[in-house]
């Protein structure tokens, strides 16, 4: 899967879950950025928005593949 990463001078490109199933349960956005990500919930996508760095992200993501895969 290829990821969209935002550019340094343009909105950032939003992303959810595969999990994620529309019908408007507990989902988070993300964004790809130079520097890690940004997450946000998609309920209150305008409100707060967490950034982590490219470090904690690829930490995250790594758990979480490894996670998926004993379930």
């Amino acid at each position: 899967m290829i990821l969209p990463e935002s550019g340094s001078s343009s909105r950032p490109v939003w992303f959810t879950s595969s999990y994620s199933n529309g019908a408007g349960g507990e989902c988070v956005e993300c964004a790809l950025t130079g520097d890690g990500a940004l997450v946000r919930d998609t309920k209150s996508a305008e409100t707060h928005v967490i950034a982590v760095s490219s470090i904690a992200w690829r930490s995250f993501v790594q758990t979480m593949k490894r996670v998926s895969v004993r379930l």
